[in-house]
């Protein structure tokens, strides 16, 4: 019952991810640096204290106790998601939502859920454990889901000739950008992998199923400098420092600090409930950043028919997605089961 409830819970975490880019299309008259440097500071620096001093009790006693090469290890790698991060904003632009999920993501959720073993030396014998063929078949078919969901993408694309009108696509700019952004997006697991022992101890006083809250102070704040540094040098080179202050209008200026409030705290809540299942996946843990990545990719694509995203589209189009996500929907399943079966 324990990996339903964390399967249930990563599921709530992907739909907060699938939908935290949503209020962008509300922002105006803001470059993109702004946007994206709030939202950051929001998601990668306040909220990570706050949750933590409200999750984990003897907050102070805690960090004075944790391993501090625990701490430089996750916070490092925390800097390196943040790149990947940036790096997956700025591939958006050139190749679109579809490719850069596609291939970003693919590559997260492969080397992100396998890392963690692989450095432990783990993988083999984790193979052969009760349950183990099912995570890895689990593994494959999400990432050939999540490929075709990019597939479909590209196609929708195609249909309604986006590029057409944006006259940014650009495949020597945008690969490049997604195969960084996959690989530095996927140590974001192996990050948490590596605050383990920061969570112990916050284990050992009373933070229970909330310990993870506390490994996001280092990974996230890690995110949030390489992000302040790429940022602050957009601002410089572009001289953006102004639009903190004025957007065309001061309910502009409001509407646009609340969107990029409302991202910060939808990616935060990804975080939050990822940590909250990834406590009960069992043996397999290294398992959750596959779930959540898939999720990601599902939810997304729902959420965009949901809104009507994929209505001038072909058949063709519309059977892809349908295929691929019920593709991302077996891969779901095969790693509960494989979970599941793990935990007996």
């Amino acid at each position: 019952m324990e990996v339903i409830t964390g399967v249930i819970y990563h599921s709530v975490g992907a739909s907060c991810a699938a939908m935290c880019y949503t209020p962008q299309k509300k922002v105006a008259k803001w470059s993109w640096q702004s946007y994206w440097l709030v939202q950051a500071a929001v998601c990668w620096l306040l909220l990570p204290l706050v949750i933590a001093w409200l999750t984990i009790p003897q907050l102070g006693t805690v960090l004075r106790e944790a391993p501090a090469d625990a701490m430089i290890k996750t916070f490092v790698l925390g800097v390196a998601y943040g790149i990947g991060g940036t790096a997956f904003g700025m591939a958006i632009r050139y190749v679109g939502f579809s490719l850069t999920y596609a291939i970003a993501v693919g590559i997260s959720c492969v080397l992100g859920t396998l890392l963690p073993p692989l450095v432990h030396g783990q993988l083999t014998a984790l193979f052969s454990q009760n349950g183990a063929s099912w995570i890895m078949a689990g593994i494959i078919i999400g990432a050939l889901g999540i490929a075709l969901c990019g597939v479909a993408g590209r196609y929708k694309e195609n249909d309604l000739k986006l590029n057409a009108t944006t006259g940014t696509f650009s495949l020597a700019k945008g690969l490049p950008l997604c195969l960084l952004a996959g690989v530095l997006s996927a140590v974001y697991g192996f990050s948490i992998d590596q605050g383990e022992p920061i969570a112990a101890v916050a284990a050992k006083y009373g933070s229970g199923n909330f310990r993870i809250n506390i490994v996001y102070i280092f990974s996230n704040t890690g995110a949030f400098l390489s992000t302040l540094i790429y940022c602050i040098y957009l601002h410089r080179r572009e001289k953006t420092f102004g639009e903190y202050r004025q957007a065309g209008s001061n309910n502009r200026l409001l509407v646009n600090f609340m969107m990029a409030i409302l991202t910060g705290c939808l990616w935060y809540s990804q975080f939050f409930f990822y940590g909250l299942g990834h406590v009960r996946m069992g043996k397999y843990q290294y398992s959750s950043w596959a779930i959540h990545m898939i999720m990601l990719v599902l939810f997304s694509s729902v959420a965009g028919l949901l809104m009507r995203e994929w209505v001038r589209c072909s058949n063709k189009t519309i059977a892809t997605l349908v295929l691929a996500l019920i593709i991302l929907v077996t891969a779901v399943l095969a790693l509960t089961y494989g979970n599941y079966l793990g935990s007996l």
